[in-house]
């Protein structure tokens, strides 16, 4: 009888040996790509803790590689996402952090990921166990939100006026807004405002939101 990998569907909904290292980081790198606005051309990641001893053994590099090129936790592609993301002319590279917040999670990656055309984007995933994932960095600030719902993420400038300017929007296309925070560098500087809603989010208020002059970008993430 021929042997089982380690990279044999071992469950429904799930490719690989562990559900922290393998499954959740397909899941925060496939919401990573999500939130991509074009062709990844480079992805740097930067592993710590947990992911960073184990993260050969556990297949966490195949797993981030399968999410950043679109893979589903059970898609059977991740055991060859290393091989896959040559062919597709996504180059990448995995290091470990040289030192570690004491305050971070032990399953944390970064992904440094880069566009074809020029595009940049930073992002921090967690893996919370269980398949379950969160953000908590976008760029240079700290966000918190889990790809669970259908999620609108605004880029703006701190200033009064554009989150009541999002709420209007929001309302009069009849959104029901389930969570929604703010986030920010500091008063008056760059921020999020990120609204979690557990219904789909019309795509007409995208071009609706960005009239307000201080909001630079948006990104979208459909249940």
């Amino acid at each position: 009888m021929a042997g089982i990998s380690l990279f044999e569907v071992i469950g429904p909904n799930m490719v690989g040996p562990s559900s922290s290292h393998t499954a959740g980081a397909a899941s925060m790198a496939l919401l990573a790509r999500r939130l991509f606005p074009g062709r990844i051309q480079r992805v740097d990641f930067t592993l710590y803790g947990s992911f960073a001893r184990t993260y050969r053994g556990h297949g966490t590099d195949r797993a981030l590689l399968g999410g950043i090129m679109g893979f589903e936790t059970d898609d059977l592609r991740i055991r060859d996402s290393l091989t896959l993301a040559k062919e597709e002319g996504i180059s990448y590279r995995f290091s470990t952090a040289e030192k570690e917040p004491d305050d971070i999670h032990p399953n944390t990656a970064d992904m440094d990921i880069y566009g074809t055309k020029g595009e940049h984007l930073f992002v921090r995933g967690v893996s919370l166990g269980g398949g379950k994932v969160k953000i908590v960095k976008l760029n240079q600030i700290e966000v918190d939100f889990t790809g669970e719902y259908s999620t609108l993420i605004v880029s703006q400038t701190d200033k009064p006026g554009v989150v009541a300017h999002i709420t209007r929007i929001l309302s009069e296309e009849g959104v029901n807004i389930a969570f929604m925070r703010l986030f920010r560098e500091e008063k008056g500087a760059a921020a999020y405002t990120i609204v979690e809603s557990d219904e789909k989010i019309p795509q007409k208020v995208l071009g609706k939101i960005r009239e307000n002059p201080l909001v630079s970008d948006i990104m979208l993430v459909q249940l």
